[in-house]
């Protein structure tokens, strides 16, 4: 790894928000007050004893953690290497979301904040949303599109359960890019009273360095994890799958500084990346500012968002974080890519060797494990970002 790289800034973004060229705060007018009230306010709030212990609390006794990280020996004894998955899966509402919506509603509550929105493409996230409005009693309104609450009916029945309202995006490719849309322009209508809980690395400054600090403690219990079982609390390997990317964020965070630990971050390829059905953003994308940051992003010559593919709804999203983005860029973490058949190959594949299940999000990242080369002495530790329940439905397909 080259030493020219400016690791600091890798991590964290400037008094702008930008990670190098990607970030910022692209935001209608309207909306201007209440990102302003974040950047001043989010690290000043969250730095302070009685946030700080308020959050640990309920991610110990509330959301499960720590979460387990699993010596996977099955996987480990065939691919010749050690392979660690870090359970993400076995959070309450089961995935990493619920890290970040107990950090973000918590704020939510210190801003004086009564309504919350937010965006959901798998459903996870959503969930997470509504889990947290209901245990603080506050009104919760998610915006999912149209197609994924067909294919997370699951999620979609326990948001309603726990009072949330659902909200259906019927625009565009009716997917996650189209319920952020609808996300946001509840915003610009009610600036003084909502506030939205961003389920990702994306959206203006702060939001991608606000989500990244809430899931760092993933990264943070792997490595005191790995030191009690194996002396060492470094990697040598960290694989994520990344749509926005919050849970590669969250993997990523701790070692984004340690030059040994190799960051591989796995995006869907769809159909193949070339198919014109793909969701590979890296591969296929530039420059271009897509809701509320300047990022990568699939667009046409003249600016136009290409409507994504993925068989995971988690991952299908046209862009990806701005702090990924910076790491692409900088060659700091390698992306690889998925397909759709690939992902249900390696689920089924952990399923049968493991006895776990895990969202469709996260098979892309146990997908790339037989196309890596490892050493026996490696130590390979894969996010499994969520379990796979809600895919039951597209499962039974392929059985």
């Amino acid at each position: 790894m080259s030493d020219k790289i400016n690791y600091n800034a890798l991590l964290h973004p400037d008094k702008n928000g930008y990670y190098g060229e990607f970030g910022g705060a692209f935001i209608p007018e309207m909306l201007y007050p209440n990102v302003q009230e974040l950047k001043k306010k989010y690290l000043s709030i969250t730095s302070t004893k009685r946030f700080k212990t308020a959050f640990d609390k309920l991610l110990k006794d509330f959301a499960g953690r720590p979460t387990p990280l699993f010596y996977a020996e099955n996987l480990s004894r065939q691919y010749g290497t050690n392979i660690y998955l870090k359970r993400e899966d076995l959070c309450h509402t089961g995935a990493h979301k619920i890290n970040n919506t107990i950090g973000q509603i918590l704020l939510a509550e210190a801003l004086g904040k009564k309504r919350i929105i937010a965006e959901t493409g798998a459903g996870q996230h959503g969930v997470a949303t509504a889990t947290v409005c209901a245990l603080k009693g506050l009104e919760c309104i998610v915006y999912m599109g149209e197609k994924d609450i067909e294919r997370q009916a699951p999620n979609v029945a326990r948001m309603q359960m726990l009072g949330a309202t659902v909200v259906p995006a019927v625009s565009g490719s009716k997917t996650l890019k189209d319920a952020t849309n609808e996300a946001i322009r509840d915003w610009i209508n009610h600036p003084e009273d909502t506030y939205y809980i961003i389920g990702s690395v994306v959206g203006p400054h702060p939001y991608p360095d606000m989500v990244a600090r809430f899931q760092s403690v993933i990264s943070k219990e792997i490595k005191s994890q790995l030191k009690k079982v194996t002396g060492n609390e470094l990697p040598t390997h960290v694989i994520a799958c990344v749509g926005g990317g919050s849970n590669a964020a969250g993997a990523f965070y701790h070692f984004i500084k340690e030059k040994k630990v190799k960051l591989l971050a796995v995006e869907a390829a769809g159909c193949g990346v070339t198919s014109g059905m793909s969701a590979a953003t890296t591969q296929l994308g530039s420059t271009g500012i897509l809701h509320g940051s300047m990022s990568l992003l699939m667009q046409t010559a003249d600016g136009q968002v290409v409507e994504p593919h993925s068989i995971s709804a988690g991952l299908d999203y046209p862009g990806i974080g701005p702090l990924h983005a910076n790491l692409y860029r900088s060659k700091r973490a390698t992306f690889l890519s998925a397909t759709d058949a690939e992902a249900l190959e390696a689920a089924f594949h952990l399923a049968k060797t493991e006895g776990i299940i895990p969202a469709l999000e996260t098979a892309h990242a146990l997908a790339i494990l037989k196309n890596e080369k490892f050493k026996k002495d490696d130590v390979v530790v894969i996010c499994l970002s969520g379990r796979g329940d809600k895919d039951l439905a597209t499962y039974m397909k392929h059985l």
